[in-house]
């Protein structure tokens, strides 16, 4: 198989393709970032406890990690826009089972084991390794950081009609509308024609770079494992806060809305950080760039520990650690492709993304085995802010230019 050739993607303007990437991207996870609105609702109609919602949910951010790297290999063979049309199928089949479900079982295959594999599909990081492969490298680190903007645009927008679907309409019916919403991602995805095409009939035996070969590559240099832990460390503060935020904010004797508005701040700023992101990918050295976002972290994150905890100070830093929330993505994918190339990259960057969703897991975790056993989160704040650190340092010897392929014998 070979990519695409040039007089292909052409046919295809950029700004359609990136248009699309960002509408699909913040349609999807504007959907996943809401189900938490359900658990109030829910556990109320069902008698459910909120610790067998949270487990659901829980398994689906798991699932989501572990079957990225599959439903990556599954688009560099089949191409991004068959994997996204699947996934957003499987959105929507979830959604509903997640709408009919009686019981905790039930509920769990559909939220945890369906909905896991169905963010995978039709998540980012497969949207963004196909449009990463079908434009030129000039163009890729600015793509990514849209993409990435679109996902945090559907978080700050997506998530509060949602929440004014369940007031008006009740939870049930508004997870029915989430599901015929979920749909919409399929034409979206169909301009991602990114699927290889058959190598020609002549070409020398060996050419080919196989799946097998390339991650052997992968797997067997540094720079993928500091990627790797690197991108566990982003988990790790994202999930932290975003499950914590609102409760440590709580603590400290300020409104529950100031904790709901720290999240909304952390999303709209990740708008404007995504995009600066993905225009500093196409200037800087994105090893650079990604040593001085984790070690900006640390020290947002350290300010944030030793200041008084007012509302003011609480919003200041969500804009802070809005701005570095997902910057972290134009540039480890950028190093994705630069490193290992583009024919097998949604496999790639979608181990690296399983490292993410492992760090979030642990940070959610976490969070809560340290409040349970203090009383307080200053040792999980101590431990992010070593977390940042490493993460800072880990990077400086990522290799940042292309590794040249084994030339067949």
């Amino acid at each position: 198989m070979s990519l695409p050739t040039a007089a292909a993607r052409a046919a295809l303007p950029a700004g359609l393709l990136i248009a699309c990437v960002v509408a699909g991207v913040l349609l999807a996870n504007g959907i996943r970032s809401s189900f938490g609105l359900f658990l109030g609702p829910m556990t109320e109609a069902h008698a459910w406890t909120a610790s067998g919602f949270a487990f659901a949910i829980a398994l689906q951010v798991l699932l989501n990690g572990v079957s990225q790297p599959i439903v990556g290999q599954l688009a560099d063979r089949f191409g991004g826009r068959s994997v996204i049309i699947g996934g957003a199928l499987l959105y929507a089949v979830g959604i509903l089972g997640m709408a009919a479900s009686d019981g905790l079982p039930l509920f769990t295959f559909f939220a945890g084991v369906v909905m896991g594999v169905a963010v995978s599909a039709a998540g980012m990081p497969v949207f963004i390794a196909s449009l990463t492969r079908m434009l030129p490298e000039t163009m890729r680190g600015r793509a990514a950081g849209l993409g990435t903007a679109g996902s945090s645009a559907g978080q700050f927008l997506v998530v509060p009609l949602a929440g004014l679907g369940i007031a008006g309409l009740g939870w049930q019916w508004a997870l029915v509308a989430m599901a015929l919403a979920a749909l919409l991602v399929i034409p979206l995805a169909w301009p991602l024609s990114d699927r290889p095409a058959p190598a020609p009939a002549n070409a020398p035996a060996g050419t080919e770079d196989t799946a097998g070969a390339a991650l052997s590559r992968a797997l067997g240099e540094p720079s993928f494992w500091y990627l790797f832990f690197g991108f566990f460390v982003c988990g790790l503060h994202v999930s932290f806060l975003t499950v914590h935020l609102p409760g440590f904010v709580q603590s400290c004797g300020l409104p529950l809305y100031v904790g709901a508005g720290a999240i909304a701040v952390i999303g709209l700023f990740n708008i404007g950080g995504s995009l600066l992101s993905g225009e500093l990918t196409q200037r800087w050295r994105r090893r650079e760039l990604l040593v001085g976002i984790y070690a900006a972290r640390g020290v947002v994150m350290a300010g944030f520990m030793v200041a008084e905890k007012t509302t003011t100070t609480v919003l200041v830093f969500s804009a802070l650690m809005g701005i570095l929330w997902l910057s972290t993505i134009p540039p480890t994918i950028s190093l994705c492709a630069r490193n290992w190339g583009t024919r097998w990259l949604a496999t790639i960057f979608g181990l690296i993304y399983l490292g993410h969703q492992l760090g979030g897991f642990a940070g959610a975790f976490l969070g809560g085995v340290v409040f349970d056993a203090t009383g307080s989160y200053d040792l999980m704040w101590s431990i992010g802010i070593a977390a940042a650190a490493f993460a800072a340092l880990i990077h400086l010897p990522v290799r940042d230019g292309p590794r040249p392929l084994p030339v067949p014998a």
